[in-house]
């Protein structure tokens, strides 16, 4: 059983992907005619070139909506295309997924002729999000634990570009960071249960930081403590897109 087998049945609520990220993707892949979507998950970010898509959990897979790429149940490690198989390959937000970070990006490399595209996060920045650098450190350690360095990505993309992603304060996908503006959502459990650095944190090491997030939104501390936030309408918490071809 992969952690989204566990983690991922009611991803498809929560997870809706953004349309300002989809185009920055989107333009990171334009002139590829065929893509390959690896750790695909539910499709998010699927450009209209994409030929096919891997994803290893059958729970995901079983979310892909009707029209979506076809998709096979296999890894990042050990993809089912012949070599040079389409121009371009996608992966989103799985490369921390991975266990072997060195035989995928191989194989990304691999399959596509032309260009490597990988939607990931740098956690130096994102450490310093003040969901995580406040109120909830497991969570922190967590991300820590399955954090890939972009450095060591750029290290295997040999001439790999990196482009921030910036987050909108009203983003449609809600990944760890998306909510940067809106801190209630944190409280969800539903909204908890779509991002991984809180669905595979222990729930206990959780409770006390929740509880004082509640408090403080409750006392107005949280405004107070981050009124910038809300003069802003994007926040680079630490999002990155390496694009390699």
């Amino acid at each position: 059983m992969t952690a989204y087998d566990r983690i991922g049945r009611d991803y498809r609520s929560t997870r809706r992907p953004d349309p300002r990220i989809a185009a920055q993707v989107g333009a990171a892949l334009a002139g590829m005619a065929g893509v390959v979507n690896v750790g695909a998950g539910t499709g998010s970010y699927e450009p209209a070139e994409t030929v096919a898509a891997v994803e290893p959990s059958s729970v995901m897979i079983a979310q892909r909506p009707a029209g979506a790429a076809p998709c096979v149940r296999g890894t990042a490690e050990a993809l089912p295309l012949a070599d040079g198989a389409v121009d371009a390959a996608l992966a989103v937000l799985t490369v921390h997924h991975w266990t072997d970070v060195d035989a995928g990006i191989a194989e990304l490399r691999r399959v596509s002729r032309r260009r490597v595209v990988i939607l990931t996060w740098d956690q130096a920045a994102l450490g310093e999000f003040w969901l995580v650098r406040e109120y909830l450190p497991a969570a922190a350690a967590v991300s820590a634990g399955h954090a890939v360095p972009v450095a060591r990505l750029v290290e295997l993309l040999p001439g790999a570009r990196v482009e921030p992603v910036v987050v909108p304060h009203d983003c449609t996908d809600g990944f760890g960071a998306a909510f940067w503006r809106r801190p209630a959502a944190y409280l969800d459990p539903g909204v908890r249960a779509g991002i991984s650095m809180l669905a595979q944190a222990d729930p206990r090491d959780l409770a006390d930081g929740l509880a004082a997030l509640a408090a403080d939104l409750d006392s107005g501390a949280w405004h107070e403590r981050h009124r910038d936030l809300s003069a802003l309408d994007r926040l680079d918490a630490g999002y990155r897109l390496i694009v390699s071809g």
